[in-house]
Parts: C-alpha cells; structure tokens; sequence
C-alpha cells in the first residue's frame, strides 16, 4: 500500500536524455534555474512564440470566466474537495481500490517510479508487445515511461498532436497543456517534413499539419494491443478513471487496445462522482479558456466484448505522500494541471518551461517538483527563487493554491548556504529596533555614494556589486538606498 509512512525510494522526475532533433537544442542535466532563464531570455523567436501564445490562452480564459457568476464558489468548493482527499488519502485509496477491483480492472501501488516503471515494463512485456500508444500524461513523463520502455525495445508513441510534435523533434515539453508551445507552425512544418512519413507539403497551414499527423496516428491506433494513460481524476466511490481531451486521441487510445494500463498520481482522487461536476467546470476555462472539453471520458473497470479485456490501474506515490503530511505545502497536491498559472507568469513567459529544468514548469512545477524529489536535488534548490512572488498565479488558479505562499515556505525550509543565514539573522538584529535600523540607514547611504557615481546612467541601480554582494547581482540588480528617507523627507519640509 501507498502512504507517507511507507519507505519509498524518491527518483527524480523523467526527462528525455538527448535532444538531437534539428529544432531542439541538446538537454543536458539540468542546471540551476537562474543559469538556465539568462540563456532563454536571449531566444527571441521562444519569447514571440511564447507571448502570443500564453497572451491567447490568457484573453479566452478570462472571457470564459466572466460568464460564471459563481466562479468564486466553484473555487472554493473544488478546493475544499481537494483538501479531504489529502486529509484522507488512504481511506479514498482503499475505497477506490476496492471499487475498481468489483469492476473487473487491476489495481496496483506504486510507491515511486522506479516501481510504477517496473510495472508497466512488465505488463507491456506480458503482452509481447512492441510499441504502446499514449494519451498525453505528464504523471507517466515524471517516471520516465518513455525512456524505460525505449531502453527495453518498446516504441512509446504520443498521440496527443503537441506531444507528438515534442517526440518527433527529440525534444521535451515546455508547458503543461500545450507542450510545444515554443515552436511555432512553420518550425512544425519542418520538422514534418524531416521526420513524419510520407509529408511532403511545402504548406505550414495548421489544417494540413493537423491532417498528416492524423493520417500517420490512425496507423498506430488500428494496430496497437497496448494503450498506456494516466487519469485526470480517479472516483473513489465507483472505481472510475475520467479523462478530459481535446482531440479524440484519448478516447482512441482508451477503445482500441486490447490491453490499456493507467498510470495515476494518488492526489487525482475525488470522494464521489458528484464531485466531478465543478472540475469539470473549472478545468477546461482555466485550461484552454473553453466552456467544456470536447471529450470527456469516464471509464469504470471492464466489460466484457467493449473497448479493453484488461484495465491496469498503477497508483503512483512517488513523494506524494510526503507532501501531503507537509501543512504549507500540501496545498500543491490541489493542482488539476489546468496551466493557469502558467499563462499568467511574467517570469514563464519570458524563459519558457525549459528553463526549470522538470516536467513541471511554471510556478506549479516551482513548488511542486521540489516537493516531490526533495529541494537538495540539484537544480531544484533554485526552483522556489523562481518567481517574483507577484501573485497572479494564485490569483486565477482554479483550486485556489496559494502559490506564492508555498515558494516563500520552501525559501525558508530549503538550503541556505552560511554566508546567507548570517546576513539574514544580521538583518533580523538590526531591524528589531528602531534606533539601530535608523542607523544601519544612514551607514548605507554614506557608505554607497562612491557606487552612485558609477550608475548615475542607470536609475541607481547597481549591476555588478563586489564581493560578496556579487553573488546576488550575478542574475538581478540590486536598488541603491535612498538618498533621503522618508522619515528625513517629512521633517525636512513639514517641520
């Protein structure tokens, strides 16, 4: 069984090893985050497909949302529900087995992705298969499904359009709902021409990209005996996975396979079927700023002579459990993977989601990923310094996960190295009293007028500071203290 007392090996989240696509640049391990931005920051054609894409996304949604009268309560209840899942984790996880169980599918636990890959490899192998076809899952890119299959001879082929123009480029996602955001058509229409059998077209018209790669799915989809998805919420109370898509691969994916496995996080759980109905509300105007999905799907176990003869459900742990017990940061386990928040981050849309260097980007993929695999894995130490704590996140996420407050939890929870804790208990001293912050001002103007000189041009605002001060101005600028205060100011002209 899963839960956060149980020992569990924590493996990092999945990325495709190599770029070599010619539209890709080569992925290597990940790097610190602020590394990573200033790099980004200089592709100008990533920035352009990036604004106007988030700029849309953004302009529907808020157009969709002002429809709602009761958005607000539609929140609150969505959250709510979230958060007795999370209060309730192994009651609704046993519930949830047992209802899939009577229905004829599955059910498996995984208590990380080393586990759930195990699993999968070996339901896939039991099938003598040799390729599976995929519903767009970003709980199967955090395991790494892709490469374990691949590493054992399995074709893992996306069908999803954007995730399917992500593989063919070698290349990984860079946002949760659309994961090729960062190229656009006429990128795509290269890339098809290199790599999709049998287009020749010299068009980037959106219609003819779509149509090739309908034509080479349908292949894939009449000829596979696996499917492989994950769930966008789990019905305890009946054992049923529902799936929300745009464009009909999923329910190819879910009725044409002899054999269909389900890979979902433990945190997809709702109580009741009833609970459905404010997600599905939420979801698709907070997603792609549309009234309803195209294609809802829900699914309970198996029946006999329709669709699949064996449904697998592998629940996933993989540090879930840890975050639920953590009483700021479990809010992140709320998260329908709606991309909201993503589409209103002034720091996303200027870097893009490679730069985070996780499956999930954004500021949820800033809270979340270091959760998951904990804040001392590399570059996830950066990832909570990810943001500008400006709030918009918070602002329109569909669950009402306050971002922001979580980034600032896992600032002060996470590693700090020596020099910064000394400083930061300096300043806490200093700032205690009055008297002595008045002081500490003072000092800093006087101390500061030979480095005003130097940025008289700029605003007074220092970019290179020396040591030790280097290592903040190394990726932002530092403001130089006032020349007056304000306290100064008033006393100057009112008394």
């Amino acid at each position: 069984m899963t839960g956060s007392a149980q020992p569990r090996r924590v493996v990092a989240l999945g990325m495709p090893r190599h770029a070599t696509g010619p539209l890709a640049a080569p992925i290597t391990a990940p790097e610190p985050f602020a590394d990573a931005a200033a790099r980004k920051l200089k592709d100008t054609q990533l920035r352009a497909n990036l604004g106007h894409a988030t700029r849309t996304i953004r302009d529907k949604r808020a157009a969709v949302v002002a429809e709602v009268d009761d958005w607000e309560a539609l929140r609150d209840r969505a959250a709510a529900v979230k958060d007795d899942v999370i209060a309730r984790l192994p009651e609704l996880l046993a519930r949830f087995a047992s209802a899939a169980t009577a229905a004829g599918a599955t059910v498996h636990h995984a208590a990380d992705a080393q586990q759930a890959n195990d699993i999968v490899l070996g339901l896939v192998q039991a099938e003598q298969a040799d390729r599976v076809v995929k519903v767009k899952s970003m709980t199967t890119q955090e395991i790494g499904l892709n490469e374990v299959l691949e590493a054992a001879g399995i074709a893992a082929i996306e069908t999803d359009l954007a995730e399917l123009i992500v593989q063919l480029a070698h290349d990984k996602p860079s946002h949760i709902l659309v994961p090729a955001i960062h190229y656009n058509r006429s990128q795509i229409r290269d890339l098809f021409a290199l790599r999709m059998p049998g287009f020749a077209a010299d068009s980037d018209d959106p219609a003819q990209l779509a149509g090739a790669a309908r034509r080479y799915l349908r292949e894939q989809f009449l000829s596979a005996q696996v499917g492989v998805c994950g769930a966008n919420f789990a019905v305890a109370e009946t054992g049923s996975l529902v799936i929300v898509e745009s464009e009909g691969n999923g329910r190819m994916c879910l009725t044409l396979p002899r054999t269909l496995i389900a890979v979902v996080g433990i945190e997809k759980l709702v109580p009741h079927m009833a609970d459905l109905g404010d997600f599905l509300r939420l979801l698709p105007r907070s997603s792609t700023g549309e009234r309803m999905n195209p294609y809802t799907s829900i699914f309970t176990g198996v029946t006999p002579g329709d669709g699949p003869q064996q449904l697998h459900i592998v629940l996933l742990d993989n540090g879930r459990g840890a975050v639920a017990a953590d009483p700021v940061g479990k809010q992140a386990l709320r998260c329908i993977r709606c991309s909201a928040c993503l589409n209103v981050c002034p720091v996303y849309e200027r870097v893009g989601g490679h730069a985070y260097g996780s499956v999930y980007p954004g500021p949820i993929g800033a809270i979340l990923s270091p959760q998951l695999t904990g804040q001392q894995a590399g570059h996830n130490r950066s990832l909570p310094y990810a943001s500008t704590l400006c709030g918009a996140c918070y602002d329109v996420c569909p669950v009402k996960i306050n971002i922001p407050e979580i980034l600032v939890h896992l600032r002060q929870t996470g590693p700090k190295p020596l020099a910064e804790r000394q400083l930061m208990s300096a300043l806490s001293w200093v700032m205690r009293d009055r008297r002595r912050w008045k002081a500490a001002l003072r000092a800093a103007r006087a101390g500061s007028a030979p480095l005003r000189l130097m940025t008289r041009r700029r605003g007074h605002t220092l970019r290179r500071a020396p040591w030790p001060l280097s290592a903040w101005t190394a990726h932002r600028d530092a403001p130089l203290p006032a020349q007056e205060s304000f306290r100064d100011w008033w006393r100057r002209t009112h008394e």
